[in-house]
């Protein structure tokens, strides 16, 4: 018979369990696919934000979104398209019951076990599938798999049991490559990174305008210089970088921000005869402030184990 088992509601920052269903069954079937959830999981954040794991004669299927991953246990006839309107449900009742300051500052695994009714309720109504009265729902759903399906993850994906073990690169439709680098998740801002992050901005906006009146002067007066122009465009270039590694995780990500430190002085070196000291202090000084708040801002370390 055909039918969901199990589903639950995990955050996908750390892998904390949210929310569950309480009906689990003891057979072997069920204790292998709890270990599936477990590593599953611990990789929510590396994989796009609709999956499905076929497991034998399970298949475990999950959407992502907003933070949270809503994940379903169902035997492998149960159509694809229930599996996903039923998740679907999930999302947005969710949603409406929780706001997000909630769900992001939870610590404790569990803290919305009541939303456990609503699994159960919704669980039962998509079990018997002759009494559903989501035909329009259902319509939409199955267009949308069509055009962008589910990925398909192998258990050879998942690694070894112990969750150490990285995905290897693959394809997926719709999103493209998902590097056998993890993306990591860097941790929260702090106010003199906030502080770095606007003065780059204000830098990048600086350079920018003098280069505009710098190709003005060039159109206007043909000995003018065009490198000082270059000069202007690549140190708003290097702002604007220096902005997005202080928000993005990237490979030799502190090599990075030390290149375009290295950049923005050799830029203001050039554009020594057009600044004056101040000025060249100030975009100097906050060239520097930005790459030490980069390198401030690592990586958020390993995800706790929350015996899920």
């Amino acid at each position: 018979m055909s039918m969901i088992l199990s589903a639950s509601v995990v955050r996908v920052r750390d892998g904390l369990p949210l929310s569950a269903s309480t009906d689990y069954e003891q057979s072997m079937g069920m204790q292998e696919c709890r270990k599936y959830f477990k590593m599953l999981s611990k990789k929510l954040s590396q994989l796009p934000d609709r999956c499905t794991l076929k497991t034998g004669q399970y298949n475990i299927n999950f959407i992502s979104s907003l933070g949270v991953s809503y994940m379903m246990l169902c035997t492998e006839n149960y159509p694809s398209v229930l599996a996903f309107c039923f998740l679907d449900e999930l999302q947005k009742e969710f949603i409406t019951t929780y706001n997000m300051m909630k769900t992001n500052t939870a610590v404790r695994p569990y803290c919305f076990i009541e939303f456990d009714n609503f699994i159960q309720r919704t669980k039962q109504r998509y079990n018997n599938t002759r009494s559903l009265s989501t035909k329009m729902n259902l319509a939409d759903m199955q267009t949308e798999i069509k055009l962008r399906p589910p990925y398909q993850i192998s258990v050879s994906e998942l690694g070894s049991a112990n969750g150490f073990a990285h995905l290897p690169v693959t394809e997926y439709k719709g999103t493209g490559k998902i590097s056998a680098a993890p993306h990591q998740r860097l941790e929260p801002v702090t106010l003199p990174g906030i502080v770095s992050f606007v003065l780059s901005l204000l830098c990048g906006a600086l350079n920018l305008i003098r280069g505009f009146h710098a190709i003005e002067s060039l159109l206007q007066n043909e000995g003018e210089d065009f490198s000082y122009v270059i000069a202007f465009f690549l140190g708003t270039a290097a702002c604007l970088y220096q902005c997005y590694l202080f928000v993005y995780y990237t490979g030799w990500r502190n090599a990075k921000s030390f290149l375009t430190f290295g950049l923005i002085c050799l830029c203001n070196m050039y554009l020594y005869e057009l600044r004056n000291l101040w000025q060249l202090f100030f975009h100097v000084t906050v060239g520097a402030f930005s790459t030490l708040q980069i390198r401030l801002r690592q990586p958020q370390g390993k995800s706790p184990d929350y015996n899920v």
